[in-house]
């Protein structure tokens, strides 16, 4: 089995078999109180799943909030480091892309706060069966965001499905292709900044 962890809308958790067969999924909206609720949503997806060995986790990379989005990739991080299995980076804009249908370019938009959004555009699915990336996410002003894609479909995104996730996962491991690095894609850096050394006041 392959276990989803995402948290960069709200806290996504999933488990699907290697074929993506969906064994069991937990979830809340709410974009914020992700370290509060993330111990029990694993618990309630491992309890409901059932028996299985879980060979791989998913961690969500984001586009989202510096502080939610660590506190997934860590979630994931400690328990694939507690069974002893590797962990599969995924951009979480692809989970989103994974479903769609239709011919063409499209976005995946989501709320980046602060009056702007994450945009990534994507053109159809490639031939491992994911969706293929034609422009990198970005951040965009959100009454911008229109003029940017110039035409390009928009799927406005609110939640994130932790089971497409895990999907995406397993068709990369099937394919044996490595999506993203582990570096997380934080919307932006933290306002809070390490203070510097105290200047000196002269008498």
């Amino acid at each position: 089995m392959i276990l989803a962890v995402d948290t960069s809308l709200g806290t996504a958790v999933a488990l699907v078999d290697d074929d993506g067969t969906l064994r069991a999924e937990a979830a809340t909206t709410d974009p914020l109180g992700h370290a509060e609720v993330i111990g029990d949503l694993l618990a309630d997806v491992l309890a409901e799943a059932g028996a299985g060995e879980i060979t791989h986790v998913v961690s969500g990379m984001g586009p989202g909030p510096f502080t939610g989005l660590r506190i997934g990739i860590a979630a994931a991080r400690s328990f694939a480091m507690g069974r002893g299995v590797p962990v599969i980076p995924v951009p979480s804009h692809l989970a989103a892309a994974l479903t769609h249908t239709g011919d063409g370019r499209f976005a995946i938009v989501t709320d980046a706060r602060r009056r702007e959004v994450a945009i990534t555009v994507f053109d159809r699915m490639d031939a491992d069966g994911l969706p293929a990336v034609v422009a990198e996410t970005t951040l965009v002003r959100a009454v911008d965001a229109d003029a940017h894609l110039a035409g390009i479909r928009r799927i406005d995104v609110v939640t994130l499905s932790g089971a497409d996730l895990a999907r995406v996962g397993a068709l990369a491991l099937a394919a044996q292709r490595t999506l993203t690095d582990d570096e997380p894609l934080y919307m932006r850096h933290p306002d809070v900044v390490v203070p510097g050394a105290p200047k000196k006041v002269g008498l």
